[in-house]
């Protein structure tokens, strides 16, 4: 009897079960409620640590997209979570560039990476309903991502509005609730 291996595409294809997004669910929104805790404590009192969690926050999204592409089958089987952590990246990089000198500048660079993200999490979502369940609340996080993004854009416009880090600390906490609800009917229904 002959042991055919399995092609590496295909095991990591395998990867993309509801243990594995269960898991990842769970990373994300336990790292969504330490940055939204911190951004409350430390944020507000530190301006260095407060900098550093703008710059956290597209960054973390950058590295989970990523994990969960190459995860679940690759970056070419996955074009939303590739393009989301592409458009994380370049994100990270004008956050990091404007939130010293412009806080208005950096919320604006927040609001259209919210609402891009928000659709490419609303693609992922979609594309994933066949296969996995509990993608419904990934869709309306989604959806709700692009509104923010919306709003911080009109918020970052108008200069005589005070902005802060803690004007995003919300749309992080939703951000949580809808992965935590992701990975708590993944473990119900398993």
């Amino acid at each position: 009897m002959t042991n055919i291996a399995t092609p590496p595409q295909a095991a990591r294809a395998s990867e993309a079960s509801p243990h594995w997004l269960k898991r990842y669910y769970a990373v994300r929104a336990l790292v969504s409620v330490i940055w939204v805790a911190s951004a409350f404590t430390i944020g507000e009192t530190q301006p260095l640590a407060g900098i550093a969690l703008f710059i956290a926050y597209p960054a973390w999204d950058c590295l989970a997209n990523c994990v969960d592409a190459m995860r679940t089958g690759g970056f070419r089987a996955n074009p939303s979570q590739t393009l989301n952590a592409v458009v994380s990246a370049i994100v990270t990089l004008a956050v990091a560039a404007t939130v010293g000198a412009d806080v208005h500048t950096a919320i604006g660079v927040i609001g259209v990476w919210a609402a891009l993200s928000g659709i490419l999490q609303l693609a992922t979502g979609v594309r994933r309903w066949r296969g996995v369940s509990a993608q419904w609340p990934q869709i309306l996080s989604g959806a709700q991502s692009t509104l923010a993004g919306t709003h911080f854009l009109m918020k970052a416009v108008h200069p005589a509005l005070a902005v802060s880090l803690t004007d995003i600390a919300p749309y992080a906490a939703f951000g949580a609730l809808y992965f935590g609800i992701s990975a708590f009917v993944l473990v119900i229904k398993r």
